[in-house]
């Protein structure tokens, strides 16, 4: 399944997702118009910037192709973006080096409209750095973090609390854990044994909450929803629950 991660349509769907005009991405009157520039606001909705300064480091797990990244990078001097995808951090790569990326994207069947997706205006790219990883297998020496995104990551692991117990050691005390996740549970990503929550016995915001609250104090929690065009006529509309947790 994650093969599909690194097709030419996720690409172009992810440029959009991530660097779309507004009327691009949703060209219609009527629309959950509050559903867009998700990865802009993963950043400007739950970070806490009042303590970042140029020293500060960020990481974004399963950064796709690194809008997030590049938001991080205006509060922070040092952003690592890493995704399993290496069709994403190639895409995320060249905005970086270029400043720029033109693609193409599905008007309707084989019909297809241009657009470029750009650094955001003010942003240093080189305080980004993007390279392929796994975020269930990362780095012992990656160090310590001030800020940590994981943006509609965790239901996309083979195993969630793996991952979860990892986040300790990669967040500074006192520095900031940033997630959203839709709870959108697979068995193509996961084995149902290795869900966090998901059934009929817990909810997942709940368990997630038990794993992490040992060493994470929750201090803000709302609902993030976002819009993914596939064409013109066709969205997915989800609601990720967006979290900040601050390392005790």
């Amino acid at each position: 399944m994650a093969a599909i991660y690194e097709s030419d349509r996720l690409v172009r769907e992810y440029l959009l997702f991530h660097y779309g005009e507004p009327e691009e991405v949703l060209p219609w009157k009527s629309g959950p118009r509050d559903a867009l520039e998700f990865a802009r606001r993963c950043v400007s909705e739950l970070l806490n910037s009042s303590s970042l300064g140029r020293g500060s480091r960020a990481l974004d797990l399963g950064c796709a192709v690194g809008r997030s990244a590049f938001e991080l990078a205006g509060h922070c001097g040092e952003v690592i973006g890493i995704d399993f995808s290496r069709a994403f951090i190639a895409a995320a790569e060249q905005i970086r080096t270029a400043g720029n990326l033109d693609y193409e994207y599905t008007v309707e069947g084989a019909r297809t409209a241009r657009a470029t997706a750009k650094i955001p205006a003010g942003i240093d790219a080189d305080r980004v750095k993007f390279s392929v990883g796994d975020a269930m297998q990362l780095p012992e020496d990656l160090g310590a973090f001030d800020v940590v995104l994981a943006a509609n990551l965790v239901c996309r692991l083979p195993d969630p609390a793996k991952f979860l117990a990892r986040l300790p050691s990669l967040v500074k005390p006192g520095g900031q854990l940033l997630m959203t996740t839709p709870f959108t549970w697979l068995e193509e990503f996961a084995p149902k044994e290795k869900w966090i929550g998901g059934t009929q016995a817990a909810g997942s915001a709940s368990e997630l909450a038990r794993i992490l609250e040992p060493h994470f104090e929750l201090k803000l929690s709302k609902d993030l929803p976002f819009l993914i065009r596939e064409h013109a006529r066709k969205y997915q509309w989800t609601v990720a629950w967006g979290t900040r947790w601050v390392r005790r």
